[in-house]
């Protein structure tokens, strides 16, 4: 069988190739008929395995910390992460208490637990996030002031326990965005500026270690990122007012991220957001957030195509998704592509909640996006549509670089409200391949579905009001 390159693939798209075609050239036609979720699934979660740590326990109290809420202990966090990573690893604890902190940068084969009755504020202070580190913000790369948490190239990493980090997003961080709304004045504090210069370094190719910031220029830091990092596990924490995306790992492999209570309501305020990552699984969470509850991405435009690591292999099973803009969404920075994501017994019910399931891509972005899979999702209430697949986000057709989606399945998907069944909109040269709606059910509509430039909508067994129907108007 003749195999063709990405470049080939995506000029047979802009040709506005038929699937079946893209389907047969690819090799994807074959082996179609198997069931992926008995093939695949199975594969990637024997690959997922939590990291394992001595049995050590390092307190934070013992290298200076103090437990009033008041006294800075990132120097006694760092300490005690130091030694516990040169004496072979193991716990360091946070035990029951108030503390204040900036940074906290964790080493390999250290488990970070934050005991139940312990609540960490972080710093309000940008000094406290210095010396600035390698880090990506909104999908492109650049040297700024730490994430709240943060790990580079580190090998066997955790953060767990029933406690309560506490990015005090909403008594400082927000306000960097400028807008009025979160505290802001634009006129006095705002991204706006950084936000534009980072995005022309980008473009122009400035080498990642010239694109310095740092303090004063308003880039938000996300909250956990472990960066390069293999085997790492965050667990159980609860997670509230994040100054930006909250768990945000980035070119990670061997990923588990569980029970997390997540609750942001700010500008930008993502839940988790695994950018280019390998073997993710993301189960048994709660999201209630400002922007979407679980975002799967891969870099922006040069960025995205120049790093070229897609997400791949990502499970999320078992969570609760109430308040954002989409449940669980791919983009939009996701130009270096996804592929095999499956979501199963996931539960989205939010008057708050715009869409169940999203993509979001155009044309600057683009990127191959292929093999997602659905099954079991029950759906409350959604304010648009319940499935999205959007070309047409910000800068729509206005790009060189074609979005491609294909092999989309949502399979016994029921839902008791929403606006609209299904948004599909493709563009006129960058068509959606091969959508697929199988046992699914809508009950209340208030509009009928957009679908445009889709070839390859099936619907098998699609109710709505309770009705059988054959195609969605």
């Amino acid at each position: 069988m003749k195999q063709i390159s990405r470049r080939e693939f995506l000029e047979l798209a802009i040709a506005g190739a038929g699937s079946a075609l893209l389907l047969s050239q690819t090799g994807l036609a074959q082996g179609r008929s198997a069931d992926p979720w008995k093939t695949e699934y199975p594969k990637i979660l024997a690959r997922i395995r939590a990291p394992r740590f001595r049995k050590r326990d390092f307190s934070v109290l013992k290298y200076g910390a103090v437990a009033d809420g008041k006294t800075l202990a990132t120097e006694a966090i760092t300490k005690a992460i130091d030694a516990c990573a040169k004496g072979g690893g193991g716990r360091v604890v946070i035990p029951p208490g108030e503390y204040l902190t900036g940074a906290i940068h964790l080493k390999s084969n250290v488990n970070l637990h934050v005991s139940k009755g312990a609540y960490v504020r972080f710093s309000m202070n940008p000094k406290d996030y210095l010396p600035i580190v390698h880090t990506r913000w909104e999908g492109m790369e650049l040297m700024h002031i730490s994430p709240l948490v943060y790990a580079y190239e580190q090998t066997n990493i955790a953060i767990t326990g029933e406690g309560t980090l506490d990015g005090q997003g909403k008594s400082y961080f927000w306000k960097w965005h400028g807008n009025p709304r979160y505290g802001g004045n634009p006129d006095v504090i705002s991204q706006k500026a950084a936000r534009a210069r980072l995005y022309e370094m980008m473009e122009k190719g400035v080498p990642v270690k010239e694109r310095i910031f740092g303090e004063g220029h308003y880039l938000r830091p996300q909250f956990i990122q472990p960066y390069k990092c293999k085997n790492v596990l965050i667990e159980g924490v609860t997670i509230v007012d994040s100054p930006m995306w909250e768990v945000h790992p980035v070119l990670c492999e061997n990923v588990i991220v569980r029970g997390l209570n997540i609750t942001s309501h700010g500008p930008n305020n993502d839940g988790c957001d695994p950018e280019s990552c390998k073997d993710v699984l993301i189960e048994n969470c709660y999201f209630d957030t400002g922007d979407d509850c679980i975002a799967i991405k891969s870099g922006r435009n040069s960025d995205g195509r120049r790093i070229n690591v897609p997400t791949e292999n990502i499970i999320v099973r078992n969570c609760v998704m109430k308040d954002g803009h989409g449940g669980i969404t791919v983009g939009s920075e996701i130009s270096g592509g996804v592929r095999n994501l499956f979501a199963e017994n996931n539960n989205l019910d939010s008057a708050n909640l715009w869409t169940a399931l999203r993509v979001k891509n155009n044309a600057s972005r683009g990127g191959l996006l292929e093999n997602m899979y659905f099954r079991n999702t029950i759906v409350g209430e959604v304010s648009r549509a319940v499935v999205e697949i959007d070309f047409n986000y910000e800068e729509g057709g206005k790009g060189e670089h074609t979005p491609v989606v294909r092999n989309y399945v949502v399979d016994g998907l029921t839902c008791r409200k929403g606006n609209r069944a299904v948004d599909l909109q493709g563009l006129d040269k960058a068509p959606i391949y091969d959508v697929k709606l199988k046992n699914c059910s809508f009950e209340t509509l208030d509009k009928p579905s957009v679908i445009k430039n889709v070839k390859g909508l099936e619907m098998v067994s699609v109710k709505v009001g309770g009705k059988p129907v054959d195609k969605l108007d």
